[in-house]
């Protein structure tokens, strides 16, 4: 596991060389660096109870941070727990603005024994890291009070004898006296582990341990030692992490390659099969997981005989990402909600939240339904409350979205009020009335005291309509009639007008008349309004004598027809005119003729035909906000033949099918500005118009628009450098930058006490700082940067203080590098690339010289800035050594810095390697150093020996610093020669020198003379010491069949299967390590059981032993 990185850096180590080995060769820069980011770390060890929660914390400091830091919580060395986010494991994020530190949270939901082990969390922020490591432990769950154990074993009112052994304390009337002092606890069980078992009884006696045996028990769990394996030669490894859906492969080696292994899963042995596939190779053992799922995340082991090694193996899941967002929601109260997301995979696990309170089935509320359709999940709020308004989540471990649920009191619409009506005695009444909730009950009333049922009377609700019905109409039910609904201040009223017949005595001759009644639909003198799709009934009574006759016409086109939409009924004394389902073309003047032979009367009638208004035109997004948006319409064409009262808005998530109403109330302008939306998101908008009949259709969809605000303002704007003409400013990005990214900046300046601010930059400037130029010298000058993206430009960052433009004067200061102090060297063809700062105002004029002469420029290329110069040798050479000296001028000011370098080279072979003496097995060698040492200090030689049989060559001493030696432990008759390399810092010359002469060890006169012995015979003819076994083996699974025999000659070996002699057949594989021999058979079938038998034969005579084999099908016990 990785140390967590140290807080600081000693002093000296982030200077890092600036030359061949880094810029110029072109090489990846550093690693990432290890600093102290965190404020706050987790502890490094934690006991948790198994079944209770634990929460760890880690926090970040930001301020010197030039991005948002990401954090990862790892188990292991490498396993991501990010993957496993859900009901079990748990991450939480959050930034404190004010303090900028961020706060993360691991939370671990009801702990399981398989949660412990090593953890790490680690943090990163561009080119800086740092990470901290933890231990879980799990114990088992106890009783909340902690236990001392000692204190049922001690005694407990002996007072200084405390330490005796006694069993009072058992007694349950016994009183346990304080003691007078406390004394520092004793940690028995730390005695018991370090101490010699002899010392077990002194220590209990000591301190007072009655139950040693009991106190052992324990001990003996508490010291669980891994005991060395005796069947695994390998084990497996700690833990394996696989991807959902692909395979895996646990291999371990084992001693006895003929040894049976079993595989368990969480305790439960794993038969063969196609998802999971056994093999045995050898030692090697190894069990393939085939299209892993969630369901194999488990423990696993593999037993052989009474020993196991243990893995455990972790399934990734993909991150599940979002693939259709939340919609938001606009209701009343009572109404039912459900809000839907789709995710990219089946099954996969979303956690809903209402604000930061998540919502799971085992909630003591039963208002929240949770549904799972495939990809489909859907949140389900059975009846809306005002204690519902706000934003919901939806959350996976790759994804995350958000809708917004308004929630509304409930308000009752007038669909169809109720109209006035004039009828005759024995007619028959009806008022009717819509309204928009089809549940909605009330009552009637008549001059304020209410309708009751009768025979006559007769009331109705079917759906949204409700109905009073009088039938034989008397003169006593005139009067105002009022509907009022329950549980609202609303309430409907209409006249009952009572037509009365007045039979009078009428001449034979009486000019006709027409009788108009003015009240009902007649808004004023011969005008009648009629709501579009409504029927428009007309009864006009006629008088006169003989009866008349009754002509209605529009304009000059007489209307005859007696059946159709438009058509005349005629009674006694009653002309009807009946429009059905009223159309705005039968607006107009309508005229009644009435003619008799007495004479004739003449009515004109204006209906006015009135409509729902046209939708309204040129829907159109003209600004938008971080979560607002303003949008504009124009009025519609037609208002419908009434006032226009206002509009109604409807915004959708583009690609979304629900429509959110934002205003219940009518809106009476023609902009309108949307609130409360979410940045980044496409919106689509769509208006209604609404007068007095009803609503129009809704107007054409906006064009998709996106709510986007500007960045917050640039931070920390600084002045870096000032000249005569020029300032150069810096800052660092905006804190917000928000959905619509930053594009760049623009930089605005001023003089002091103008107003007028002149853009210095034509296009926008990416980068974060700038130079402006061509500004006047000595003059004050203000400065501002604005952020600018889609949106708009941020509020300007402005400095506090105006610049005065005038170059100060600063000595020239050349910065020489640390590791530039002392001798630089470099070996022949590598690059020297030194990069030497300097400071000084105005521009110094840097000069490089080479031993007191100008440097070839052709040869050494150099390249000064305003802050550094450079020299660069792409291919050094001996001849570029030499003292280098920068000289950094500001007119008559001057400073200078002096490099040494040198480019050595491997050294050339020594001179003069002669042999200078010889005696008994040793030989003196002397030589002289070489003639090119390498341009640097010989640091040792290398001498090798050879003799000149073999010609084979032994190093003898390595970094010899002196020019001579002596080469001992000779071999005596060997004739030897010589070789030596020189080496320096560069390595060990390219050539050796061999030696002029050779070193012959002379012989000396002894004589070995060697006892006679007789030598014993050893022949014996063949004997099998251990004969082969019968076995019974499984098909599939490699087998082998063993025996032992011994004899002189060796004897040969003759392996048969049914008396027929084995030959090189690939299935079988025949081996002999010291007369045990064996036949290895690779993964038999059922044609080869049979009787193996084994012959070896010599020339003293032949043994045979057999076996027999058989081969059985393997079953599964799950189909039986």
């Amino acid at each position: 596991m990785p140390v967590p990185a140290p807080a600081a850096k000693p002093e000296g180590e982030d200077l890092l060389p600036v030359d061949g080995d880094s810029e110029a060769d072109g090489d990846e820069p550093g690693s990432t660096e290890l600093t102290g980011l965190f404020l706050e770390k987790p502890p490094d060890n934690v006991a948790a109870v198994s079944g209770m929660d634990v929460t760890f914390i880690a926090k970040v400091d930001s301020t010197t941070l030039t991005r948002k830091p990401a954090m990862k919580w790892l188990k292991g060395k490498w396993l991501d727990l990010g993957s496993k986010a859900g009901k079990h494991m748990q991450f939480k994020e959050t930034y404190d603005r004010n303090t900028k530190i961020y706060t993360y949270e691991m939370k671990i939901i009801k702990v399981v024994p398989g949660d412990a082990g090593g953890y790490r969390c680690e943090v990163t922020a561009k080119d800086k890291c740092d990470s901290s490591t933890f231990e879980i432990s799990v114990e088992a769950a106890q009783q909340a009070e902690k236990t001392d154990i000692l204190s049922a074993f001690k005694r407990a009112d002996a007072g200084e004898d405390e330490g005796d052994l006694d069993f009072s304390a058992l007694l349950k009337a016994a009183k346990k006296k304080k003691p007078e002092k406390e004394e520092p606890e004793i940690d028995v069980w730390e005695l018991l582990k370090n101490a010699h078992p002899s010392e077990y009884e002194k220590i209990a006696f000591k301190y007072g341990i009655t139950d040693l045996r009991g106190m052992l028990k324990r001990l003996k769990k508490m010291k669980v030692e891994p005991k060395h394996s005796e069947a695994f030669l390998k084990r497996l490894d700690s833990c394996y992490s696989v991807d959902k859906g692909k395979k895996i492969v646990l291999k371990c080696e084992v001693i006895d390659p003929n040894v049976q292994v079993k595989w368990l899963k969480n305790g439960q042995e794993i038969k063969p099969s196609a998802k999971y596939v056994m093999e045995a190779n050898g030692n090697i053992r190894t069990l393939t997981i085939n299209k892993a799922t969630l369901a194999d995340d488990a423990a696993y082991e593999c037993v052989v005989g009474d020993d196991k090694c243990f893995t455990e193996v972790f399934v990734k899941e993909p991150p599940v990402t979002i693939t259709k967002l939340m919609d938001d929601y606009h209701v009343v109260v009572g109404e039912r909600v459900e809000f839907e997301v789709e995710v990219s995979e089946e099954g996969a696990h979303v956690m809903w939240f209402f604000e930061d309170i998540e919502l799971h089935k085992d909630m003591e509320t039963t208002k929240y339904r949770f549904k799972k359709d495939g990809k489909k999940h859907t949140l389900i709020i059975l009846e809306a409350t005002l204690d519902d308004i706000g934003m919901y989540h939806a959350w996976t471990n790759g994804g995350h979205t958000k809708g917004e649920l308004e929630v509304e009191e409930k308000q009752l619409e007038v669909l169809q009020d109720i109209a006035d009506l004039t009828v005759k005695a024995t007619d028959q009444a009806v008022f009717k009335c819509e309204v928009s909730d089809d549940k909605v009950t009330g009552k009637w009333f008549k001059d304020g005291v209410e309708v009751l049922p009768s025979e006559r009377i007769k009331m109705t609700h079917i759906g949204r309509f409700h109905r009073l019905v009088i039938d034989d109409v008397k003169p006593e039910d005139a009067g105002d009639y009022t509907f009022v609904p329950d549980g609202y201040a609303l309430s409907l009223s209409a006249k009952l007008n009572f037509l009365e017949i007045k039979i009078d005595y009428v001449p034979r001759q009486d000019p006709p008349k027409i009788h108009l009644d003015t009240t009902g639909n007649m808004v004023s003198q011969n005008t009648i309004i009629v709501v579009a799709g409504n029927k428009l009934r007309l009864d006009v009574e006629i008088t006169g004598e003989p009866a008349p006759t009754v002509v209605w016409s529009k304009g000059e086109k007489p209307i005859t027809e007696s059946e159709g939409r438009i058509r005349v009924e005629s009674r006694k004394d009653l002309s009807c005119f009946v429009i059905e389902g009223a159309e705005r073309e039968d607006e107009g003047n309508y005229t009644i003729c009435v003619t008799n032979p007495a004479g004739e009367d003449k009515a004109v009638l204006f209906v006015k035909i009135v409509d729902v208004p046209d939708p309204p035109e040129h829907v159109k997004c003209t600004s938008v906000g971080e979560d607002c948006a303003t949008i504009t319409w124009e009025a519609p064409k037609f208002d419908g033949g009434a006032p226009l009262k206002g509009y109604l808005m409807e915004r959708k998530k583009k690609g979304s099918s629900r429509w959110t109403k934002l205003n219940f109330d009518v809106y009476d302008s023609t902009t309108y500005e949307a609130k409360r939306m979410i940045e980044g998101v496409l919106y689509e908008m769509r208006v209604f118009a609404v007068n007095s009949i009803g609503m129009s259709q809704p107007s054409l969809n906006s064009k998709p628009f996106m709510p986007i605000a500007p960045t917050s303002e640039p931070t920390r704007l600084s002045v870096h450098d000032v000249t005569d003409s020029t300032c150069s400013l810096k800052w660092l990005a905006p804190e917000r930058i928000g959905a619509g990214g930053l594009d760049g900046y623009i930089i605005e300046y001023c003089k002091e006490g103008d107003t007028e601010w002149v853009v210095a930059n034509k296009d926008l400037c990416e980068r974060q700082w700038y130079v402006v130029r061509d500004l006047p010298v000595g003059e004050k000058i203000n400065f501002r940067v604005a952020a600018v993206n889609v949106a708009g430009r941020s509020p300007p960052a402005t400095l506090t203080q105006p610049v005065t433009i005038r170059e100060i004067m600063e000595h020239p200061k050349i910065r020489l590098p640390r590791e530039l102090r002392t001798k630089y060297i470099r070996k022949v063809g590598e690059k020297i690339n030194l990069t030497i700062p300097f400071q000084g105002k105005p521009r110094p004029v840097a000069t490089w010289y080479k031993d007191g002469k100008p440097i070839d420029e052709k040869i050494i290329n150099v390249r000064n800035s305003n802050v550094d110069s450079i020299l660069f040798i792409r291919s050094a050479e001996r001849e570029h050594s030499g003292k280098y000296e920068l000289v950094l001028k500001i007119e008559n000011m001057e400073d200078r810095a002096t490099i040494e370098i040198r480019i050595v080279e491997k050294p050339g072979p020594p001179v003069n390697v002669r042999v200078t003496d010889i005696w008994g097995f040793n030989a003196a060698l002397e030589w002289e150093p070489p003639k090119d040492d390498g341009n640097c200090e010989i640091t040792g030689y290398t001498i090798q020996k050879a003799d000149m049989k073999t010609k084979e060559w032994f190093t003898v001493y390595e970094h010899n610093r002196r020019v001579n030696c002596t080469v001992s432990d000779l071999i005596m008759g060997n004739e030897y020669m010589f070789r030596i390399y020189s080496e320096n810092f560069c390595g060990l010359s390219e050539e050796p020198r061999q030696s002029k002469n050779t070193a012959k060890i002379a012989k000396t006169g002894l004589v070995h003379k060697q006892n006679p012995y007789k030598e014993m015979d050893m022949s014996c003819m063949p004997k099998f010491t251990q004969p082969l076994v019968n076995r019974s083996v499984v098909a599939g699974y490699s087998t082998a069949i063993s025996c032992a025999v011994r004899g002189f000659p060796r004897p040969k070996i003759i392996w048969m299967k049914n008396k027929m002699i084995i030959g090189e057949n690939p299935k079988y594989l025949m081996t002999n390590n010291q007369g045990v021999l064996t036949l290895n058979i690779r993964k038999p079938s059922t044609f080869d059981g049979g009787k193996y038998s084994c012959m070896a034969v010599n020339d003293l005579g032949t043994d045979e032993v057999e076996c027999k084999l058989e081969i059985r099908i393997a079953t599964d016990p799950d189909k039986k």
